[in-house]
């Protein structure tokens, strides 16, 4: 054991003073002494933004450039990072390698994963003023609030309708685009979100995770069960214009004409 420490020692005898971290050549002690003194030598001439290192000054320029180098080869997606490239590509294979050691959940990237461990801790820093609700992220409470104020600052740029998430806009716009990111591992069939992908899934499965209460029947989706249900209610909430014929499936009288909730 003495022995393998005296080699690693001749083979990195460059130390820092101040964590005792070893390297092998100075240049490299040099750039980790940044960490301690909190040098940032490297400055991007458009916003002054600092950086221990020229290659991360170098991928943040692309920030101003618009350069997107990265190309998602499924999609064709570009994107300033490998990084970014690697998560995004998460969304077509459906990988999610980081875990929540407390439910088992799992998320494709690691601020996800942070976020949702907030849920176990309870702590919840940031209260709405209009209805009192915690939330453990600003943005969340940010995004929330919307709710209140009617607030909907994402517009399609094709159709105009108006978003409170960002994230539904991005989904919304593989309307127009077509985009299916998300494949069906066994049939190849595309979809635009990740639920429609899971209830598809069922079919290959044969999964029903919805039972009926009352006679046990049971369904891929909680709209085939909600129908059903009506069986036992009497519910008919489908009314033809023409004959006036109540329905409890939409439609079943043979009318061309639409029907209406009644």
């Amino acid at each position: 054991m003495e022995r393998h420490e005296e080699m690693q020692n001749m083979r990195k005898p460059w130390k820092c003073g101040d964590c005792g971290k070893a390297y092998r050549f100075p240049s490299l002690l040099e750039i980790h002494r940044r960490v301690h003194t909190g040098e940032r030598p490297f400055t991007c001439p458009q916003c002054e933004k600092g950086f221990t290192l020229l290659s991360s000054l170098k991928k943040h320029l692309r920030v101003h450039t618009g350069e997107k180098p990265f190309t998602c080869s499924q999609c064709r997606k570009g994107f300033t990072q490998v990084s970014s490239l690697k998560s995004h590509q998460r969304v077509h294979t459906g990988e999610r390698p980081f875990v929540c050691s407390q439910c088992g959940k799992e998320f494709p990237r690691l601020s996800s994963l942070k976020s949702h461990q907030q849920v176990h801790s309870g702590e919840k820093l940031f209260t709405c003023s209009h209805c009192g609700k915690g939330f453990a992220q600003l943005s969340n409470l940010q995004t929330h609030q919307r709710v209140h104020t009617g607030e909907r600052p994402f517009t399609c740029p094709q159709c105009g309708k108006d978003f409170r998430h960002s994230s539904a806009l991005r989904t919304h716009k593989r309307v127009h685009t077509g985009e299916r990111p998300f494949t069906c591992p066994q049939c190849g069939k595309g979809f635009p979100r990740l639920p429609d992908l899971k209830k598809h899934q069922r079919i290959h499965t044969g999964e029903r995770p919805f039972t009926c209460s009352q006679c046990g029947k049971r369904f891929t989706q909680l709209s085939h069960l909600q129908s059903h249900q009506r069986v036992h209610t009497g519910e008919k909430p489908f009314t033809c214009s023409q004959c006036g014929k109540d329905s409890v499936i939409h439609p079943t009288c043979g009318h061309t004409t639409e029907f209406t909730m009644g």
